[in-house]
Order: C-alpha cells, then structure tokens, then sequence
C-alpha cells in the first residue's frame, strides 16, 4: 500500500522552461559528431 506522506516528501516540482533551458544548455552534451570532428581535427 502506497504511503502517500512518504511520496509527497520525495515530490519535486518540474522546471520551468527558462530553468530547464539553462539545465539544459549547462550540461556537457557531446555526441557522436561532435567526438568524430575532436579526431579528425587532431589527426590533421
């Protein structure tokens, strides 16, 4: 059975846009190409 005090307490309210923009746009987010481009530029 759910206790739901117990939920409640673990509950965190979404971002807003602006707030999940800057999340977003602070993390470190490399991909594939960007590593493949990283290896090419470092074998020229």
């Amino acid at each position: 059975m759910l206790d739901y005090d117990e939920e409640l307490k673990k509950f965190h309210p979404s971002l807003e846009l602006e707030e999940l923009e800057e999340a977003v746009y602070q993390e470190d987010l490399t991909d594939m190409a960007d590593l493949l481009k990283e290896f090419i530029e470092s074998t020229k």
